[in-house]
């Protein structure tokens, strides 16, 4: 026995192998463990770059990298690494992805300069890349397919837990012990995710998988993913209009045009387009990018309005939104029952719904909305992601051959990476514009000294964040009304952009109505030969 199993084409009733080693609800658990130390890593490191900021000394420029050299590293990269894994096999690439990504934690938490942490940053997105799209992967040559959906749902109530965890343990650790163990404590979380997958992980190889690699075409899409990508992070520096964001747009369109005529003339594509003729797959890909364009282009304001606008610390306000963290953790796995009985369009379109119903309530929040209504609008979002979170990640992976379960994972997550870039660049500009048209007037009608163009100008973008310009030494009654017409000013946006955000969610309901079953699901933990 090799600890290899290869996998048909067509659904087999051959038996799927029994024991520890290949178990599925034991690989579920091996793979979450990884994926938690992942999307942990997401939202915790947010916390901590106040404090990497004032112990190294570094610029906000750098400190941004942080988190930018992170994001494009895994956007780039997610397609191509799940290409590794149908190629070499998802165990392989899982656990070098949960070696590297524990290793580069390490370093980071050593480093003594804020370059080795954008550096190593970097490294972390690249391994996470080899990680996520391999854990569906591994799901979904591991599951049955009546079981599938249940398992995505475990697997997205494992990432909503993570999630919501990131802001409150990051604060926790950051005030009362460093910042270098926020990136530490993924060290005994990889070194437990990376024994439990030697121990129970089975590599799973699809009969057809590739034998090759299209570099080129590798090297075409990473150019367009970064120039894309690239292009919405720096929008809100550069101006939407500005050249420079114009080039990158249009370098990252050409890349993509070429991309696809490159792809149909190579043997082994790293995408076959061939199977975006199914609406399903398209749909879902769609609908996963509408979807983050929604919850993270949204969710972005929410921070800045529970700690600038509440007075929140990053702890008490990651406890603020349990309600909606709370809802996708219990709403997933219920939501991967449902899909499993009735199908995913029905939950899907239920879930866009609701999530567009969440964002408009949003948009009516003010700055004394109690804590009460908040969590009611929470949870409703968060039970609305619940089922498109699984349902358009098992719509994608699902209707993609097995062989291509790697590239399907990696697009998925790809879709998320570029959905949720896009959404905080659009909304930041709405937001944006919003505020620079309305600030002046408001300041004026409150009867408030005039401000000069460049203090405008500076007011005006922390007002963008939630920050009340207050002067120092202001006498008290001023101070609360520049708070006022600041907080004001904000939510005025804030609600100008969730309304945004819920007309896209009713979009992505209509685009919901086209999804259907995987057609290939089948082609699982079924089909496998020993």
């Amino acid at each position: 026995m090799t600890g290899q199993i290869t996998l048909a084409k067509e659904s087999s009733p051959s038996p799927v192998r029994a024991g520890l080693r290949g178990h599925p609800w034991l690989t579920l658990f091996a793979v979450a463990i990884g994926v938690m130390m992942v999307t942990l890593d997401g939202t915790i490191v947010a916390v901590a770059n106040p404090a990497i900021q004032k112990d190294l000394g570094a610029s906000l420029a750098e400190v941004q990298w942080i988190t930018n050299g992170y994001l494009l590293a895994l956007a780039v990269s997610l397609i191509t690494a799940g290409k590794l894994g149908d190629r070499f096999g998802h165990r392989q690439t899982f656990l070098i992805g949960i070696a590297g990504f524990g290793l580069s934690s390490a370093v980071i938490g050593l480093s003594t300069g804020v370059g080795l942490v954008i550096g190593f940053r970097v490294a972390q997105g690249l391994f996470g890349a080899l990680l996520m799209p391999a854990a569906l992967g591994l799901l979904r040559a591991t599951f049955p397919a009546e079981k599938l959906n249940m398992a995505i749902g475990i697997w997205g109530m494992v990432i909503g837990a993570s999630t919501a965890a990131g802001p409150i343990v990051g604060g926790l650790l950051v005030e009362h012990v460093s910042w270098q163990s926020v990136f530490f404590i993924n060290v005994p979380v990889g070194i437990i995710a990376l024994v439990f997958g030697l121990v129970i992980l089975l590599d799973h190889r699809a009969e057809n998988a590739p034998r090759s690699f299209d570099l080129p075409g590798i090297v075409l899409l990473s150019a367009a993913m970064f120039s894309l990508i690239w292009a919405l992070i720096k929008a809100a520096e550069w101006g939407w209009g500005d050249l420079k964001t114009v080039l990158f747009l249009l370098g990252s369109l050409v890349c993509f045009v070429l991309f696809a005529i490159w792809e149909t003339r190579v043997a082994e594509p790293l995408i076959p387009l061939g199977i975006f003729r199914s609406p399903a797959l398209s749909a879902g890909t769609v609908l996963m990018v509408l979807m983050a364009f929604a919850f993270m282009g949204g969710l972005f304001f929410v921070t800045f309005y529970l700690q600038n606008v509440h007075g929140l610390r990053p702890v008490d306000s990651g406890l603020r939104l349990l309600p909606l963290t709370g809802m996708m953790i219990v709403g997933s796995p219920l939501a991967g029952a449902a899909i499993t009985k009735v199908g995913p369009r029905v939950p899907l379109v239920a879930g866009m719904v609701a999530t567009a119903v969440a964002c408009f309530g949003m948009s009516r929040l003010t700055p004394d909305t109690g804590t009460l209504t908040m969590s009611l609008w929470f949870a409703l979002l968060g039970l609305g992601l619940a089922p498109v979170m699984v349902g358009a990640t098992e719509v994608i992976v699902g209707n993609a051959p097995l062989e291509l379960s790697g590239v399907a994972g990696g697009l998925q997550q790809a879709a998320m990476q570029v959905g949720g870039s896009l959404g905080t660049a659009v909304l930041g500009a709405v937001m944006a514009a919003e505020v620079n048209d309305t600030f002046g007037d408001n300041w004026q009608r409150a009867s408030l000294p005039p401000l000069t163009p460049e203090q405008l100008e500076l007011a005006e973008k922390g007002v963008q964040v939630g920050i009340a310009p207050v002067p120092p030494g202001v006498p008290e009654p001023v101070a609360q009304t520049i708070t006022s017409v600041a907080h004001e000013t904000f939510v005025s946006g804030m609600s100008t952009a969730f309304t945004c955000a819920g007309v896209v969610a009713v979009l992505a309901a209509v685009v919901a109505c086209f999804t259907k079953r995987g057609a290939n699901a089948g082609a699982g933990a079924g089909a496998a030969h020993i």
